[in-house]
């Protein structure tokens, strides 16, 4: 195998400590895994992750393939957020950890006592990073959203199919997959950042928003005769 081609490693040392789940924060995680970090993925006890259901597996009482698919490189621990000595366990993980990520509906991470307040307070060097469906100050932000929910949001649905007919989803999981990207983006150029700074720092990508980088192409039409774009 040649260096090029050999796991680049670039983030050896980085530990990341994961509560998301299904698609859009598993997949920055796993990007930054590929990558050489090494993620720590909390889960509930009583079946782990939802992901690990969803679908079918190699073989019977296996992990589906979907759950396979956005948490390979991972470690995994289990651990009760509904107890006060579980979430001071996920407390004494964040002191020593360069990343911290979730995913979950507005509002949970905060009443578990796990906010940014919280944890920045602990470990003021840590990257907090969430994933929401929508933008702090939204008139949706305290929606729930899935892929489906993001790419009709914005925009991607409205210009995919035939002219004239109903919109229809894209193949890809731009709602999801695209979403986590930009915030493994974000993540590294925040690591980064805190070598000049030595201060970690709080992220947020909605999902709604994380949209208009994959459609930004469509607004070209608009550009040039002001007309919405085109359904193709």
């Amino acid at each position: 195998m040649t260096e090029a081609a050999a796991a680049p490693n670039c983030l050896a040392g980085v530990r990341v400590l994961d509560l998301s789940q299904f698609e859009a924060g598993p997949t920055c995680t796993e990007v930054l895994a590929q990558l050489g970090a090494e993620v720590v993925k909390v889960e509930n006890p009583k079946g782990g992750e939802p992901g690990r259901i969803l679908g079918t597996g190699p073989k019977p009482g296996a992990d589906a393939y979907y759950f396979m698919i956005y948490n390979a490189n991972k470690k995994s621990v289990t651990v009760n957020l509904k107890s006060p000595r579980g979430v001071a366990l996920v407390k004494d993980m964040a002191k020593k950890a360069d990343v911290f990520i979730e995913n979950m509906a507005p509002g949970t991470i905060e009443k578990l006592g796990l906010g940014w307040d919280e944890l920045h307070a602990l470990n003021p060097r840590l990257i907090y990073a969430q994933v929401k469906g929508f933008g702090e100050g939204s008139p949706y932000e305290h929606n729930l959203a899935f892929d489906m929910i993001a790419q009709a949001c914005g925009g991607n649905m409205a210009i995919t199919g035939e002219a004239g007919r109903r919109p229809v989803r894209p193949g890809p999981t731009l709602g999801d997959t695209g979403t986590g990207m930009l915030m493994a983006i974000s993540v590294v150029s925040a690591l980064y950042q805190r070598h000049t700074t030595g201060q970690g720092r709080r992220l947020q990508v909605a999902m709604q928003d994380a949209q208009l980088n994959y459609t930004r192409g469509a607004f070209t039409n608009y550009a040039r005769t002001t007309g919405a774009a085109r359904r193709r």
